[in-house]
């Protein structure tokens, strides 16, 4: 397989992916914030054989092509794993590990892959690695790859290749922010103290500002209550974005959250492209908002920036290539 794949920011015509027949790729085995299946689906579309296994379908993202329903107890679970993996070996070039999990025990996974001239790759989605020693994250040195999805990120793994997580965009068709005077905020917070959720809240009060809190309910719900609005609020504490801040900027919104400014630098300089967030700590968020609030114009003005840098750097077509790259080195 030879790939030359475009960097962010290089238009896709540019771009050329020369894919040798039969590359089969399994990722696996859970589909946190529907990243995985994102990849696989763009990777189909480039004629890859790939395919998303997961341990039990989420309740937010229960997309896969399988689901091992395990049940009953650890050893009947191991079972039921083992099981899976005998039968996807013999149709697998490559295995696509996510969140630090592995089919089966790590003190196998590895050696049962290297034996059978199996590759692998461990992709990392934040929580799994943030604040890890280096010792506790040296188990993903047994697989050939390494990935993470910010600059960030590479604080804890350094010899990571960094992929940013691609979005389908089509899906997401650009809502412009409203004119009302009290605008609509919306917030989707996966934990409420590590995103800064009381100081959100705190910030829309003194503002008078409505607020919308999207939790637990599923994705396409969230999307449209995400559609909605008028300015999304992040995060307040990680120093990078999540996936809903791409999904509000992939709607047009203007999104607010703490972005630590060397990493906005070094992103700028990698993407060579402005990053169009506005960053806010807990105690600036008002400040932040403030400009929203007031400017219907400034409103419309950050989000079309935002769609138009999410396009550029984040569509799922371009990652897919990246990931083709990498399974080419391997």
């Amino acid at each position: 397989m030879r790939v030359r794949a475009a960097p962010p920011g290089q238009t896709k015509d540019r771009a050329t992916v020369n894919i040798s027949p039969g590359l089969r790729v399994t990722h696996c085995p859970v589909n946190v914030a529907g990243i995985p299946w994102e990849n696989v689906q763009a990777l189909r579309r480039k004629g890859v054989d790939a395919r998303l296994v997961v341990f039990e379908r989420g309740r937010l993202h229960p997309e896969a092509d399988w689901s091992l329903d395990r049940r009953g107890s650890f050893l009947r679970r191991q079972a039921t794993q083992w099981r899976a993996l005998a039968r996807l070996l013999p149709k697998t070039d490559v295995f696509h590990f996510y969140f630090g999990l592995t089919l089966v025990p790590k003190s196998v996974q590895f050696p049962i892959l290297r034996a059978l001239r199996k590759k692998s790759v461990f992709h990392y989605l934040g929580s799994d690695i943030r604040g890890r020693s280096r010792e506790e994250l040296a188990y993903g040195k047994r697989a050939n790859a390494e990935i993470v999805g910010s600059f960030d990120a590479l604080r804890w793994v350094p010899e990571a290749h960094m992929i940013p997580p691609g979005l389908d965009l089509r899906p997401y068709m650009p809502a412009p922010p409203s004119d009302r005077e009290r605008p609509l905020v919306v917030h989707a917070p996966s934990n409420r103290e590590k995103k800064g959720t009381a100081h959100v809240i705190a910030a829309c009060e003194a503002l008078g500002l409505e607020l919308d809190i999207v939790e637990g309910v599923p994705h396409e719900e969230a999307r449209e209550r995400y559609a909605r609005a008028d300015i999304a609020v992040d995060q307040l504490n990680a120093g990078w974005h999540g996936i809903f801040a791409l999904e509000a900027m992939a709607l047009g919104k203007p999104v607010v959250t703490y972005l630590r400014p060397e990493l906005v630098e070094q992103a700028e300089r990698a993407y060579g492209t402005k990053v169009p967030i506005v960053s806010a700590t807990k105690e600036t968020l008002v400040d932040a908002l403030r400009p929203l609030v007031e400017s219907p114009a400034r409103r419309r003005e950050v989000g079309a920036a935002s769609r138009a840098y999410v396009e550029r750097v984040h569509d799922i077509d371009r990652v897919a290539d990246r990931l083709l790259d990498i399974y080419s080195r391997l």
